[in-house]
C-alpha cells in the first residue's frame, strides 16, 4: 500500500496541480487549502489531478469548493483522466453541492426588519443632506470667487438657460396657474355663496396666489421640467467622460456647467412667479366676471384697496431662495450619475422628486414663519 501524503494543492508551471490524499483525517488542514489563491485564479488556471491519491466524500467536498462544482465536474467526467471510482465519486459529490438549496433567510422579526429598514432610510437622507450641503459650499465659494471677475463669466450658456428655464417655460406656467385661479374662484364662490359672502372671492384668490400658489406652481413646474433636463444634461456628459475632458483641461465644471443654471434659475423664477401671480388673478377675475358678476374693474379695485403690497413681496421673496435649490439639486444629481443610461433615467427622477419635496418642505416653513413674524 503506497504511503499516505497529505492533500495539497500547488502552482506548477502555470498549472494548478492536485497531489495527496483528500481524505477525512485530513479534513481540518484541506480546508485551509488554496487560501493564498483568489477564485478567478482557481477557475481559470490548467488542473493537473494526476498526484490526486485516495479520497472520500470530505476530501471530495473541499475539492469542489477549492475548483467549483461545475468545473471539478468536468473534469472528473473526461475519460481517462481519473479511475473510474474516483470519478464516480467526485461526479457524485459535485452534482449533491450543485443541486444544495440556498440556505433559507434567517427568521427576523417584523419589528427589527421595519426599524432596520428605517434606519437604513435616515442614513440614507442623512447622506443625501450632507452631499447636498457640500455641494452648495462648493457652488457658493465659485460663485464668490467669480463674480468679481467679469472675464470668468460665462455669459452664453447663461443666456440660454434663461432662454430654456424661463422664455420655454412661459406659456405653460401662464396657462396653469390661470386655470388653477379659475378652480380656486369656483371653489370659493361655492363655498361662500352659502354665507352671502361672495365678494370674498376676490380676496381668497388674491391672498393664495399672491403669497402661496404663483411662486410655489411656478417652481415646481420648473422643479419638475428644469431640473430633469440639468440632471440628464450634465449625467449624458459625464457618460460620455465629458466631465473628465473639463478637468483634464484645467477648467473647473461646477464654474463652467453649475453656475450658469444656477443664475439663470435665479433670473427666471421670479419672472415666473410674478407671470404666475397675474395670469391666476386673471383666471380668478374672469370667474369672478362670468359667475359673480364682479367685473374686472371692481375686481382690481377690491385688490387695490384690500390687499397690502407686503404679500406680494413675500411670494416673490421665496423665488430666489426656490431657484437656487432647483438648480443645485439638479445639477448635484448629474453629477452622481454612474457610467450606465439607467443611472441618468435613475438620478433623472431623483433630482425631479428632490426638488418638489425641498420646494413645499421650504414654502412651509416659510408661510409658518412669515404668519409668525406677522408678513
Amino acid at each position: 500500500m503506497p504511503p499516505h501524503i497529505p492533500g495539497d494543492a500547488v502552482m506548477e508551471a502555470g498549472t494548478l496541480v492536485i497531489r495527496g490524499d483528500w481524505t477525512l483525517p485530513a479534513y481540518k488542514r484541506l480546508r485551509s487549502v488554496g487560501g493564498e489563491f483568489s477564485r478567478p485564479t482557481q477557475t481559470s488556471l490548467p488542473v493537473d489531478l494526476s498526484g490526486l491519491g485516495r479520497v472520500d466524500t470530505a476530501g471530495a467536498s473541499q475539492l469542489a469548493s477549492l475548483l467549483g462544482p461545475e468545473r471539478l465536474l468536468g473534469l472528473a467526467s473526461e475519460p481517462g483522466l481519473l479511475p473510474a471510482e474516483k470519478s464516480a465519486l467526485l461526479c457524485a459529490v459535485c452534482e449533491a453541492m450543485s443541486n444544495r438549496p440556498e440556505p433559507r433567510p434567517a427568521n427576523i422579526s417584523r419589528i427589527a426588519l421595519l426599524l432596520s429598514e428605517t434606519g437604513r432610510r435616515v442614513e440614507t437622507l442623512f447622506q443625501l443632506l450632507r452631499m447636498l450641503n457640500g455641494f452648495i459650499g462648493q457652488t457658493l465659494a465659485a460663485l464668490f470667487w467669480t463674480l468679481p471677475r467679469p472675464r470668468r463669466w460665462r455669459m452664453t450658456p447663461f443666456v440660454a438657460a434663461v432662454q430654456d428655464t424661463g422664455l420655454n417655460a412661459l406659456p405653460i406656467v401662464a396657462l396653469l396657474t390661470f386655470l388653477v385661479g379659475a378652480v380656486v374662484a369656483f371653489l370659493g364662490a361655492t363655498v361662500l355663496e352659502d354665507f352671502g359672502a361672495t365678494i370674498y372671492t376676490v380676496h381668497l384668490v388674491a391672498f393664495s396666489f399672491l403669497r402661496e400658489f404663483g411662486v410655489l406652481l411656478a417652481a415646481i413646474l420648473l422643479a419638475g421640467r428644469t431640473a430633469s433636463a440639468f440632471t440628464a444634461h450634465i449625467g449624458a456628459m459625464k457618460v460620455n467622460e465629458e466631465l473628465d475632458a473639463i478637468r483634464t483641461l484645467g477648467l473647473n465644471p461646477i464654474e463652467l456647467l453649475v453656475l450658469p443654471r444656477v443664475l439663470a434659475m435665479a433670473v427666471s423664477l421670479p419672472i415666473l412667479t410674478f407671470v404666475g401671480m397675474v395670469a391666476g388673478l386673471v383666471g380668478g377675475a374672469s370667474v369672478c366676471a362670468l359667475v359673480l358678476d364682479i367685473y374686472p374693474s371692481q375686481f382690481m379695485a377690491i385688490i387695490e384697496r384690500d390687499i397690502p403690497l407686503r404679500h406680494f413681496l413675500v411670494g416673490l421673496s421665496k423665488a430666489p431662495v426656490f431657484a437656487f435649490l432647483i438648480a443645485v439639486i439638479g445639477c448635484l444629481e448629474g453629477f452622481k450619475v454612474g457610467g450606465s443610461a439607467q443611472s441618468v433615467g435613475e438620478h433623472t427622477t431623483s433630482s425631479v422628486v428632490q426638488s418638489i419635496f425641498m420646494v413645499i418642505l421650504l414654502d412651509s416653513i416659510a408661510a409658518l414663519f412669515f404668519m409668525e413674524m406677522g408678513w
